[in-house]
């Protein structure tokens, strides 16, 4: 027991909070430009500030659109007389036993969905029918010590600096608030906001125990420790998405359901602090080191965080302003590839990606940006969002049904930019023609493999045609134990040797900050862009590699080229350059690979004399990995055959004509 409890400490120090997180100017925007007494003065005591209808008030919630009213109640008949299911002991113990994370989050899942379900169609009716219901949800929750993951009993006993024995079940006498905690608790939160006066008429019991719950476990601890890593951050402050994520949770509990006004300045301070932490945390081009699919829980959720204050306090505390909020927010359209689902997947990101479009439109409104705002637009119109039940979270399924003013009257448009350059994150995207898809696309990184929820991909890119995947960067598969532990490049999608990448001297590269690219160079024309980085210094030393400059250039409308220039201290023989598909292939002759895509074929011309081909079906097991790739993917091999030390290579890739 004890050794599991170590090595989930060991996570926060090699893997998914990364050491190698970017360390900013300690800009502290919040409470460098906002006073205690300032927010003290500038906090709304009451309840008005949310600006969503009450329960009581039907007109507001039945001029909703319809069918949105009639899905959303079908959602809620579902869970009718719903049999709350109980998280047994046996179900966290798995964890520590198998490393599986799934036992006791299938449970927690299955309740958060009834409880949001039962939530959203009693507030949509309004006729009594669901609220039993929601109080069996209510006390089913109330009676639950820990409303948290198994995964993140790690916070038992962590104090940032060294690993302590940790228990392996919640101990109702030391509650740890994580992730899923934060979220329960707002969405409780929230059901306290709408149902208390219903809930008193039944019986007073049910508000008052669910406040007490609601402070036991989130506000009194939340108040009382600075030993939670997301809160003051760990190292020189390093913090990742949970410091908004969380936060965001605390600040609404707060608003909505602590009465104390002490406490409440004194809560509400304290999360500025930490957030701050985060934004400090952040390059000023705005990028999202954690990746696009971890955007909505990172910036994202800063935004969900900073639109809270806002509004709480009538615009008085007002960061939308600054470039780098804004550029937080540019992030995800400038990471956008095609097809609403498609960007560039580095780090843990699947590969294929849905956002919540009314988030992305209202960040877009908040730093008037169009290009954002007409990408949420357009991200609702293919999600159906006019008629989408509105289900998930309780505060963010609020905000679509009542602060997406005017989005139905405007145009949607893709985000489909020209060329970008991430100069912090040292990444970049480029594709034929703004403005469509039509065409090669390609993204590629230098950076370093230190980077959170890192995967070894240093000089990694991708390629697109027509909007659709040819060269791949695979993603992430179902999390376990190992995924955040020393076990996590034993998996396969996280090494080098399943990225777009050369192995040397049959080693690939190695995780940490020091693994890194050097010199890289980004040189964009009209006609023309060209991305260099060496990667030597992402291998180790017995790769025996001196130098390897990669170099991209999209010869736009004609060809994509990867050219590389190396030179190493030895040749083993092992040396071979790697490409990840999912499009079906075929050595042609000597030469010559063909891929074969949907109305397309693509071309992978090499030089014969050097190096020999082959193409490696990859069986998919992973149920996550099934649902992006489906059953097999391939991996191309080009076997470096020249017993020379140095070289020079480029692999010429077009379309067949």
């Amino acid at each position: 027991m004890k050794n599991c409890s170590v090595i989930l400490l060991i996570v926060l120090f090699s893997v998914f909070l990364s050491l190698e997180a970017i360390a900013q100017a300690q800009r502290n925007l919040l409470t460098s430009e906002y006073s205690r007494k300032f927010v003290s003065a500038s906090t709304d005591r009451g309840q008005a500030w949310a600006g969503y209808p009450a329960y009581s008030d039907r007109k507001a919630w039945d001029r909703l659109p319809d069918d949105l009213r009639v899905r959303t109640i079908q959602e809620g008949e579902k869970f009718l007389g719903f049999d709350w299911p109980l998280v047994k002991a046996t179900m966290y113990l798995e964890f520590t036993r198998s490393g599986d994370r799934t036992k006791d989050a299938e449970v927690n899942n299955a309740r958060r969905k009834a409880l949001q379900s039962l939530v959203l169609a009693e507030l949509m009716e309004g006729k009594g029918r669901f609220l039993d219901d929601i109080i069996n949800g209510v006390f089913a929750f109330c009676e639950q010590t820990y409303w948290g993951a198994s995964a993140h009993f790690y916070l038992y006993g962590f104090d940032g600096t060294i690993a302590k024995p940790t228990t392996v079940l919640p101990d109702i006498d030391d509650p740890i608030i994580d992730l899923v905690v934060g979220d329960v608790a707002s969405d409780l939160a929230w059901t306290f906001h709408f149902f208390k006066e219903a809930f008193d008429e039944v019986s007073p019991v049910i508000s008052k125990r669910l406040k007490s719950e609601i402070t036991k476990k989130v506000l009194e601890p939340f108040y009382e420790r600075y030993d939670f890593w997301w809160i003051t951050g760990w190292g020189e402050g390093r913090v990742n998405n949970w410091t908004p994520w969380v936060n965001y949770n605390i600040l609404t509990c707060i608003l909505l359901v602590e009465e104390d006004p002490i406490k409440q300045n004194d809560g509400i301070y304290k999360t500025m602090e930490s957030v701050d932490l985060f934004i400090n945390s952040y390059p000023d081009d705005g990028s999202c080191s954690e990746g696009p699919g971890y955007w909505a829980h990172a910036g994202g959720k800063m935004f969900d965080y900073l639109d809270l204050l806002h509004k709480n306090t009538d615009g008085a505390i007002d960061l939308f302003d600054r470039e780098l909020i804004k550029n937080m927010g540019r992030y995800i359209y400038r990471a956008y590839i095609s097809n609403g689902e498609h960007y560039i997947n580095f780090a843990d990101s699947p590969f294929r990606i849905r956002h919540n479009p009314g988030r992305i439109y209202r960040y877009g409104q908040r730093i008037n940006d169009e290009t954002m705002v007409g990408f949420g637009v357009f991200l609702m119109d293919q999600s159906e969002f006019k008629i989408s039940a509105i289900s998930g979270k309780l505060g963010e399924a609020l905000e679509n049904l009542f602060n997406v003013e005017g989005w139905q009257s405007l145009q949607g448009k893709e985000p489909l930019i020209a060329e970008y350059y991430f100069i912090d994150l040292d990444a970049v995207i480029a594709r034929d023609e703004e403005g469509t898809d039509k065409g090669f696309y390609f993204a590629a990184k230098g950076g370093s493999n230190g980077e959170q929820h890192n995967h070894n991909d240093v000089g990694s890119f991708m390629l697109y045609y027509n909007g659709n995947p040819v060269f791949m960067d695979v993603g992430v598969g179902t999390y376990t134990r190992e995924t955040f532990g020393p076990e996590r490049y034993s998996i396969w999608t996280m090494q080098s040797n399943y990225h777009n990448l050369p192995v040397i001297n049959g080693l690939g590269q190695r995780p940490g900050g020091g693994y890194k690219a050097s010199d890289s160079s980004y040189n964009p024309s009209k006609g023309k862009v060209t991305y260099s980085t060496n990667i030597a210094g992402a291998y180790p030393d017995d790769a025996k590699v001196k130098s390897w400059e990669r170099t991209y250039t999209l010869d736009r409308k004609k060809r994509f080229l990867i050219e590389d220039s190396f030179e190493l201290l030895e040749n083993t023989g092992e040396t071979a350059f790697h490409f990840m598909t999912g499009l079906p292939g075929k050595v042609v002759r000597a030469g010559l690979v063909e891929l074969v895509g949907n109305g397309f074929t693509i071309q992978v011309r090499y030089d014969q004399e050097n190096l020999y081909a082959k193409i490696e079906p990859i069986r998919i097991a992973d149920n996550r990995l099934k649902q992006n790739h489906g059953d097999e993917i391939y991996r191309l091999v080009f076997n470096w055959k020249s017993n020379n030390k140095a070289g020079d290579h480029t692999f010429e890739i077009g379309l067949k004509p």
